[in-house]
């Protein structure tokens, strides 16, 4: 998402906006990538960091397929994936799909149906934040990076995951979330949104 475009244009609590700095971070660690990376494990474990960038990938496109109104899970979201020659590239070309398909105010009170929840386009934004979020994390652990977190972006991300999956609603083998890792009073809220989302910080 073109963050210095969007964001001109909306105002500070409209998720597009945080979700456009959610995408910013995810491409610019992208960008730093090498390719003897790719074969790297992730702390999403089934995942290696090039299965990750597909898996974030389709995460991107099926953000963008919900704005259009369409089925976003028709897009698939797990290995194998098709090869990608240029993961900028594919990451940015995403990013341009959601600006322009999110473009409408209109589609922020839309209705997304998902199979675990039914949601509104604000909520389903919020809740994708806290995805893209936590696989920056996970990328960036992988990869050695230090990002900077955005602090409005683990905002939304930690109150959409709460509300969305709280600690005691976890069922073994029907989620694909670990238990809340737990972590001390003065923990990181990036620290804190990794843990709730089950991630050894």
């Amino acid at each position: 998402m073109n963050e210095t475009a969007t964001t001109a244009q909306l105002t500070v609590d409209d998720p597009r906006a945080v979700l456009a700095r959610a995408v910013t971070a995810a491409r610019q660690l992208v960008d730093q990538l090498t390719d003897d990376q790719f074969v790297r494990p992730t702390p999403c474990t089934e995942y290696t960091v090039v299965d990750l960038l597909g898996h974030v990938l389709a995460v991107l496109q099926r953000v963008g397929a919900a704005g259009r109104g369409e089925d976003p899970m028709q897009i698939n979201g797990q290995p194998p994936f098709a090869v990608v020659s240029d993961w900028p590239l594919a990451f940015a070309e995403a990013a341009h799909a959601i600006d322009a398909a999110w473009t409408h105010d209109g589609t922020l009170d839309s209705t997304i149906v998902m199979p675990w929840a039914t949601l509104s386009g604000r909520a389903y934004l919020a809740m994708y934040t806290n995805e893209i979020t936590v696989h920056s994390w996970d990328l960036a652990a992988a990869t050695g990076q230090t990002p900077a977190w955005d602090p409005d972006v683990l905002d939304v991300a930690m109150g959409a995951i709460q509300f969305g999956l709280p600690a005691d609603h976890r069922i073994a083998g029907l989620i694909p979330f670990a238990n809340v890792v737990p972590t001390a009073d003065d923990a990181s809220l990036i620290d804190r949104l990794v843990a709730w989302n089950g991630r050894q910080p």
